[in-house]
C-alpha cells in the first residue's frame, strides 16, 4: 500500500515543474540580449565647389573650307611644253605654273609689227615711235590735192576774166568750170584717205597689242598664294582656249562654316573669337567671326556663320571635320564639378553634399559639359563640400570627409 506522503511530495513537485519555466526562459531571453553595436562613419573624398571665370560660349560643328577655288586653264590653245606643278605643290602669287608653245604667237607679233610699220609709213611717220595723231595738210596725199585744186581754181578766174572779154568761147569756161569740181573731190578724197590709212593705223596698233597679249598669255601663273588640289594637265597635250590644266585652292586664310542653333544665334557677333580643334587632334586653333547669313534656314532653325581662320603653316586642310565654340561673352563665374560626381536617375540630376557630417542630397540644373567637367547651372553653392565618388551612399549616412 503506497504512503500518502510519497503521493502528496509528487504533486508538489509537478506544480513547481509547470510554475517554472517560464521563469527559466525569461532569464535565458535576458542572458542572450547584448546592446545595439555603433556603425563607425564612412570615410569619403570630397572637394569644395569652387567658383571658376570662364567664357560663354556656343559650341557647334562644322567643316573648313579655301576662301577661294579657281581652275587655271589656257587663255589661248597651243601645245603644252611646261607643267611646273603637280598634286599638292605649293605655290606663290606670279609663278609659273604651265606654259604653251610661243613659237606661233611670237611669229604672230613680228606679223602684227611690220604691219604696224607699213601703216605708219602710208602717213608719212617714222617707222619707230608712238605718235600716232598727223594734220591731214601735212601728208603727201592732201599736198598734192591741194595743188591740182589751187590750180584748177586760177584757171577758172581766167577764164572767167577772158570769158567777160569775150576772148574765149563759154565752152571752155565751163571746161574750166568741170575741173575745178573735179579738183574739189580729189581734195576731198585725199582727205578721207588720210583719215582712213589713221585709222588703219589704229587698228594695226591693236593687232600689234593683241598679238604681244596672245604672247604674254601663253604663260600661266598663279593668280594668289596658295596648293594645286588637281593637276588636270600633262606636257606634250594639245590644249584648246579654256582648257584646264590645275585646280589652285587659297590655304591661307581658311573659311570655316559653323551652323548655331536660333535659340543661341542672338548672341553672336561678327569680330567674335572662335576656337576649333580638329577631329583626333588637341590643338586648339583660333579664328574670328567674320560672316553672319541674313537668314535662318527654316529646315533645321540654324544660322549659318562663316569664320576666317589664319593658316599660314598650311597645318589646317580644306575638308576638315572641326568642333568650334564661338565665344559670345567674356568671363562669367560658374562652377563646375567632376562628371563623377553627378547622380542621374530618372531624368533627375543631383549630387551628394556633406553637411554636419552626413550626406545630403541636393538636386542641380547642369549646363555645358567640356572633357569631364561639368557646368552646374543652379542649386550648388560655392564652398560647398560635394562627393567626388558617391557610390551607393544614401542620404542621412554619417561620413568623414577626405580632401
Amino acid at each position: 500500500m503506497p504512503r500518502p506522503w510519497l503521493a502528496l511530495l509528487a504533486v508538489v513537485l509537478a506544480a513547481a515543474g509547470c510554475t517554472g519555466q517560464p521563469a527559466a526562459s525569461a532569464s535565458a531571453s535576458a542572458s542572450t540580449e547584448q546592446p545595439a553595436a555603433v556603425v563607425p562613419p564612412r570615410p569619403v573624398k570630397v572637394f569644395a565647389a569652387v567658383e571658376e571665370r570662364v567664357p560663354r560660349t556656343v559650341a557647334s560643328t562644322g567643316a573648313l573650307a579655301a576662301d577661294d577655288t579657281v581652275v587655271l586653264g589656257v587663255k589661248v590653245p597651243g601645245r603644252l611644253v611646261e607643267q611646273a606643278v603637280d598634286l599638292g605643290t605649293r605655290v606663290r602669287k606670279d609663278q609659273v605654273v604651265a606654259r604653251i608653245d610661243q613659237t606661233d604667237y611670237k611669229l604672230r607679233v613680228e606679223q602684227a609689227a611690220a604691219a604696224l610699220q607699213q601703216a605708219r609709213a602710208r602717213l608719212g611717220l617714222s617707222l619707230t615711235g608712238t605718235d600716232e595723231q598727223v594734220d591731214p595738210e601735212k601728208t603727201s596725199i592732201v599736198r598734192q590735192a591741194r595743188a591740182v585744186l589751187d590750180e584748177a581754181r586760177l584757171a577758172r578766174e581766167r577764164s572767167a576774166k577772158l570769158l567777160e572779154q569775150d576772148l574765149i568761147a563759154r565752152a571752155q569756161d565751163d571746161t574750166a568750170q568741170a575741173n575745178l569740181g573735179v579738183a574739189e573731190a580729189r581734195y576731198h578724197d585725199a582727205i578721207e584717205e588720210v583719215r582712213n590709212r589713221q585709222a588703219t593705223l589704229t587698228q594695226r596698233r591693236s593687232e600689234l597689242d593683241l598679238a604681244r597679249q596672245q604672247l604674254i598669255d601663253t604663260v600661266l601663273v598663279s593668280p594668289f598664294d596658295g596648293a594645286v588640289s588637281l593637276k588636270q594637265a600633262a606636257v606634250g597635250e594639245y590644249l584648246a582656249a579654256g582648257a584646264p590644266v590645275a585646280t589652285l585652292v587659297r590655304t591661307h586664310p581658311l573659311r570655316l562654316r559653323l551652323p548655331v542653333p536660333e535659340r543661341e544665334a542672338a548672341g553672336v557677333r561678327v569680330g567674335q573669337t572662335v576656337r576649333l580643334t580638329l577631329e583626333g587632334a588637341a590643338t586648339v586653333h583660333q579664328g574670328r567671326v567674320v560672316r553672319l547669313s541674313p537668314i535662318v534656314q527654316e529646315q533645321n532653325r540654324t544660322l549659318l556663320v562663316e569664320a576666317e581662320v589664319p593658316n599660314p603653316n598650311a597645318v589646317l586642310k580644306p575638308g576638315a571635320f572641326t568642333r568650334a565654340d564661338i565665344v559670345t561673352e567674356g568671363s562669367q563665374p560658374v562652377i563646375r564639378i567632376p562628371a563623377a560626381s553627378l547622380v542621374t536617375f530618372a531624368g533627375v540630376e543631383k549630387v551628394l553634399v556633406v553637411r554636419q557630417g552626413k550626406i545630403v542630397e541636393v538636386r542641380v540644373q547642369t549646363g555645358r559639359r567640356e572633357g569631364d567637367r561639368i557646368e552646374i547651372v543652379a542649386g550648388l553653392k560655392p564652398g560647398e563640400s560635394v562627393v567626388l565618388e558617391p557610390g551607393n551612399l544614401a542620404p542621412g549616412q554619417a561620413v568623414t570627409a577626405e580632401r
